[in-house]
């Protein structure tokens, strides 16, 4: 199975959190699954960790690529396809960083591993 990761499961994965279900836990440490990563998430992060929004992300911020290699996930890129999706995304949801994770999982036809429900509103297909 090819899945992609959100934010907030990509941290929850790194720092062993409960927070993050078992279905994604089983489903991220599956053999045979290809994980994707987005750029989106590395911006993201180092976005929140410089404003002072999520101090707790700063190592993994910094540590991106050792910890995308660790895992054996795959990056993926941002795409001229993924960025003419997430700007025309029917919706409210203004979140920049979401906006994209919505168009790579529909792009990639990859359900996206999130706990936020606000993503069913693009029609992207949610894992939990």
């Amino acid at each position: 199975m090819r899945v992609l990761v959100d934010t907030h499961a990509f941290f929850w994965w790194v720092n062993d959190s409960p927070q993050l279900s078992e279905r994604a836990r089983e489903v991220i440490a599956g053999e045979g699954n290809e994980v994707l990563i987005s750029a989106v998430i590395a911006w993201e992060l180092a976005t929140k960790v410089r404003s002072g929004k999520w101090p707790a992300a700063a190592g993994l911020a910094d540590d991106i690529a050792f910890v995308l290699d660790r895992n054996a996930f795959t990056p993926l890129a941002i795409t001229l396809d993924h960025a003419r999706l997430a700007g025309a995304l029917p919706g409210i949801h203004r979140d920049p960083f979401d906006r994209m994770l919505a168009a790579q999982a529909q792009v990639e036809d990859a359900p996206l591993i999130t706990a936020d429900r606000a993503f069913r509103a693009f029609g992207t297909r949610v894992l939990w």
